[in-house]
């Protein structure tokens, strides 16, 4: 038999004793910051849609009321409905002023719009896609051109219209329109984004030539840009103001953003055109919301277009 002696069991070790009075604390409750920032970002967005409102606000419900009313009732408050006779006077003053102006404020923006486009997504494209000397150096004094204001060239521009004989023309107007800077640079981004060069190297190996490369491939992938800088264009020539006032003399010959400002200034001997400057400053906003809703679609497709499957 062998003899083992048996060893006795270790202790257990103590357990250190708890101290009265402290709890882990619990984890914050994040879920009132998000409530309570929620509700700051949304008020201040409501304050900003409100101030952004009002103005048009006050011009469609004034345009809705006759001059006795207009000086005779709150701003905000309805007086007698005469919008239709309002836009009835507006369209047959003057044998119809207003609707030239509206014509031309028509051509000189859709013109000058379409061709400063097609110009600036060209120029983006070839600064983008093709290598030549001193293109960055180029690229550069077209961004100097974006910080340059365009009421610094006005004079400038006029000089030079004078000397062509181009003063008081429907050319006075339209082409400096041409000529769009930020547009240039907006379009090299959108080719560098949304044109691949594997896609242009594949139509070229086709036997496709530059032109029909950029016109059948490259373009259709540059359409959200286009429409992002045709809308960037068409509302700053929609806008333009300053230009028409130094180019323009016969009042046949005005948009209808200056044509309103000359009527604006003769209220005091005419009071009776002070319905007719608000009425036709909202006829005057109409296209621009027009052409947003109607391209909005337009320019938020094809956010993957141009990407390489």
């Amino acid at each position: 038999m062998s003899t083992q002696t048996a060893t006795p069991d270790a202790p257990p070790a103590p357990t250190p004793p708890r101290r009265a009075g402290r709890r882990s604390a619990p984890p914050p409750d994040r879920r009132g910051w998000g409530i309570t920032s929620r509700v700051v970002v949304n008020g201040i967005l409501a304050v900003v849609a409100v101030y952004t409102l009002m103005p048009l606000t006050w011009l469609l419900i004034a345009s809705t009321k006759s001059y006795r009313d207009l000086f005779a009732t709150n701003p905000f408050s309805l007086g007698d409905f005469r919008f239709l006779a309002n836009l009835t006077a507006l369209l047959e003053y003057n044998d119809g002023v207003f609707v030239r102006w509206l014509l031309n404020s028509l051509l000189y923006t859709v013109v000058a719009s379409g061709l400063s486009t097609l110009i600036s997504v060209a120029c983006g494209y070839a600064f983008d896609k093709y290598a030549f000397r001193g293109r960055e150096k180029w690229f550069g004094i077209v961004l100097v051109g974006v910080l340059i204001p365009s009421t610094v060239v006005q004079l400038p521009l006029y000089l030079m219209a004078s000397e062509l004989g181009l003063v008081n023309t429907y050319w006075a107007v339209l082409i400096p329109s041409l000529v769009n800077p930020f547009g240039v640079y907006l379009a090299r981004v959108f080719s560098e984004g949304y044109v691949p060069g594997e896609v242009l190297e594949a139509a070229r190996m086709d036997g496709a030539g530059e032109v029909r490369t950029f016109v059948k491939v490259a373009l259709p992938m540059l359409a959200p840009g286009f429409v992002t800088i045709f809308l960037f264009s068409f509302t700053a020539s929609w806008n333009n103001f300053y230009g028409a006032l130094m180019m323009l003399n016969d009042d046949r010959l005005y948009p209808v953003n200056l044509g309103l400002y000359m009527w604006n200034q003769n209220v005091y001997q005419q009071p009776e055109l002070y319905p007719l400057v608000i009425i036709g400053s909202l006829v005057a906003v109409v296209p621009l919301i027009v052409a947003f809703l109607c391209l909005q679609r337009f320019w938020r497709s094809g956010l993957t277009a141009g990407a390489v499957k």
